[in-house]
């Protein structure tokens, strides 16, 4: 049983290499005991020793007991309102606060369903679930606090649910899914991921003072600028030693993750929507559901919490028909036409691509209504027959004739005013009353809030692929959300647009995914803007960023990797100079970067010449014997791209493919070297050259890098595990 009673006070949870610990205390507050290494069937209360801090006030209850203050004392699921100072979990529209106290618990086999909202899937590896049942006796709001605990991959998956018990209204302000705090007075350093467009998930490292620091997005979406996952981690953790805790929300919209060092040396992580403009109205009888989020802890350095997060992410969130699916080696004809293309132009695409051993063509934006402009026809999903010259399906089937097949880009959230669908409604946006609209890509953002819009687009979307020959779907979201108005929502529950938005979204995913399961859905928002877990519930790969160079590449993949495995990572080659940057490098290069991921182009096959078309046809050649072991296999890190070089390993049993770019090559040195890791120490591996090495060999002295010229050098090399007899 990975959950145990200890008592009828104290609750464990076990993963593989965990415990978490909490107590219902002697005044019902549910306190926060232990998270870390398992104790040897120790209960951890015994760290529960508090002195008396001035202007830390107590609750009524601990009386004349100065020691016993919120303001100090752990807790699972600190509330505003109690006298706790340090940032809080829960809090109501209410001057009497909410002080939410244990009533009792329930554990249950697998896990309670989130409806409206993606989450952790179960397998055929059990799952168990401990509630905690809290409630405040003086508003009558209960709090159901979940933990679900998957012990194989070492993780705890947190949520909360309210409700109202009274005769009247009551307004949630902040609904986090999770608080943690950790450790006693030691140090403790925050790694985010921060970033912009084209430039996201920037591995980002603190050391933690007293004080709040916060990650989050007011845009309603994850966003280009902070990622939806953080960790917590000693100062000396490294990829292979030390403690971390990773925390990852399984949600796309608006969310903060605020983490405090408090007067004590002690951490505090609080994790969830963001309570920025939230404003949720229950009526007498109504509740609330949180998103998850999950919390893994390692202490084997960063490395394994990856590995954790990786195994967990391919095994239960992403839809379970493509977790041993190949996935189709493609071209984009973004990058290659824009919006100035004819039938001919994609034609000369198709064929040129096929003769290129390219699997599937994706045309991208200007398929439809007066769409030659990001300044009109957004939201007239109607085929443009005039631009392709004919019927939308007569051109996939040319396509398909030559011998690819057709995917297609769409932006289902979006609307251009000068386009029928606004013309038509109006109504259908987000818009401040008696206020100009505020415009992104010169396009405005449907209100998803409403059932009517979402059940149109789901029309609209299920004709077109219910017509149409379409293998694959690219969903980009190519805006912020600003205005913070729906006509739909009385004016009492306008605090709800952000969150209403994103269950409308995941409800059009969920119902266009499950009519079409055998179509592959790939997440994207102008790029890297909605990389999460919540996103990956539906689409099991997402555009990794508009920033095809590969020198950025590798760091926007670098921080990427600390949490989402390669197989869910949108990867291309695109032309040189590179459309972004215009930086110039080779195509070897630029398959180097974009392998581990699911691997595409974003370039004119007329602007190559023969000896690039048949080095793409065995780039094309290689990414398919490696697909297998990109999208199974261990994923480490084998360099900080600080250190001038970003380099990879990933490996299964029989293989070990070693990749990345040396940044630059100097004169008069000696060959670079990287230690292996998670190799079998007793095993040979053989490199093309037939060298043979042990695994041990590889492990401690390393591997000898190919030597390298120029800037931006590529290195793939593949090693082959010997057969024993």
């Amino acid at each position: 049983m990975a959950i145990q009673v200890i008592g009828d006070r104290i609750f464990q949870i076990e993963t593989e290499h965990t415990c978490y610990q909490i107590q219902a205390d002697r005044h019902n507050i549910v306190a926060h005991l232990w998270y870390g290494p398992k104790t040897g069937g120790q209960v951890m209360d015994y760290l529960q020793d508090y002195p008396d801090v001035g202007f830390a006030g107590s609750i009524a209850d601990a009386g004349n007991d100065r020691t016993y203050s919120l303001d100090t004392r752990l807790q699972e699921y600190p509330c505003e309102g109690t006298g706790d100072y340090r940032i809080s979990a829960a809090g109501l529209e209410d001057s009497r606060g909410l002080d939410l106290r244990y009533e009792g618990y329930e554990i249950l086999d697998g896990r309670p369903p989130l409806e409206g909202l993606p989450g952790i899937r179960e397998t055929d590896t059990p799952l168990q679930t401990l509630v905690l049942h809290l409630a405040d006796k003086v508003t009558d709001v209960t709090c159901d606090l979940f933990y679900v605990a998957d012990e194989e991959n070492d993780a705890i998956i947190r949520s909360a649910r309210f409700e109202n018990r009274s005769g009247r209204p009551v307004w949630l302000d902040r609904t986090a899914s999770l608080s943690l705090d950790v450790h006693h007075g030691e140090p403790v350093d925050l790694i985010t991921f921060t970033g912009k467009h084209n430039k996201e998930r920037q591995f980002t490292r603190r050391r933690l003072e007293q004080g709040i620091v916060s990650a989050g997005s007011t845009r309603g979406t994850s966003s280009h600028q902070q990622n939806p996952a953080v960790i917590l981690t000693g100062p000396d953790t490294t990829e292979t030693n030390g403690w971390a805790v990773g925390a990852m929300l399984v949600y796309s919209g608006s969310f903060r993750a605020d983490v405090e060092m408090d007067q004590l040396g002690q951490a505090r992580l609080v994790m969830g929507i963001n309570p920025y403009g939230f404003r949720w109205k229950l009526n007498p009888g109504e509740s609330f559901q949180t998103p998850e989020a999950v919390l893994i802890r390692s202490d084997e350095g960063l490395e394994v919490l990856s590995l954790r997060f990786h195994r967990l992410i391919r095994q239960r969130l992403i839809p379970p028909r493509f977790r041993n699916r190949p996935r189709p080696v493609l071209i984009n004809t973004w990058e290659a036409a824009y919006f100035n293309f004819d039938r001919k132009t994609i034609l000369d695409i198709a064929r040129q691509s096929a003769d290129m051993d390219i699997d599937l063509l994706v045309l991208d934006d200007g398929w439809f209504g007066s769409r030659n402009s990001d300044n009109a026809g957004l939201g007239d999903w109607e085929v443009n027959e005039k631009k392709l010259q004919g019927s939308l399906q007569s051109l996939i089937e040319e396509v398909n004739a030559a011998g690819l097949d057709f995917g297609i880009w769409i932006e289902p959230e979006m609307v251009n005013e000068d386009s029928n669908l606004y013309r038509t409604h109006p109504d259908w946006v987000l818009k401040a009353p008696g206020r100009g609209p505020v415009r992104g890509r010169n396009q405005l953002v449907l209100d998803m809030t409403n059932p009517e819009v979402v059940d149109h687009l789901f029309q609209v979307f299920s004709k077109l692929l219910t017509d149409n020959h379409i293998t694959y779907v690219k969903w980009d979201m190519n805006r912020s959300l600003a205005d913070r108005h729906s006509d739909h929502l009385p004016e009492d529950r306008q605090g709800e647009v952000h969150h209403r938005y994103m269950l409308g979204v995941y409800d059009l995913l969920d119902r266009l995914t499950k009519a079409f399961p055998d179509v592959l859905f790939e997440g994207c928002s102008g790029g890297g803007g909605r990389f999460d877990a919540g996103m990956l519930y539906y689409t099991p790969q997402i555009w990794c960023s508009d920033d095809t160079d590969p020198h950025e590449r590798t760091l926007i993949q670098y921080g990427t990797s600390f949490f989402y495995p390669p197989d869910t990572v949108g990867s291309h080659v695109s032309a040189s100079p590179n459309h972004q940057t215009g930086r110039r490098t080779s195509l070897e290069t630029r398959a180097a970067a974009a392998m581990p991921g699911t691997f595409g182009y974003e370039l004119d096959p007329e602007t190559l010449d023969d000896l690039e078309r048949e080095e793409i046809r065995g780039m094309n050649q290689l990414y398919r014997d490696l697909q297998p072991l990109i999208f199974h296999g261990r994923y480490y890190r084998l360099t900080n791209p600080g250190q001038g070089m970003a380099l990879w390993e990933i490996s299964d049993d029989d293989r070990v493919l070693v990749q990345g770019l040396v940044y630059e090559t100097e004169p008069n040195a000696l060959r670079r070297r990287v230690r292996l890791r998670g190799l079998d120490p007793e095993a040979v591996y053989k490199d093309a050259d037939g060298m043979r090495r042990t695994g041990q060999a590889l492990m401690t002295g390393g591997l000898l890098l190919p030597v390298t010229s120029g800037t931006d050098a590529p290195v793939t090399v593949i090693l082959e595990r010997e057969k024993t007899q």
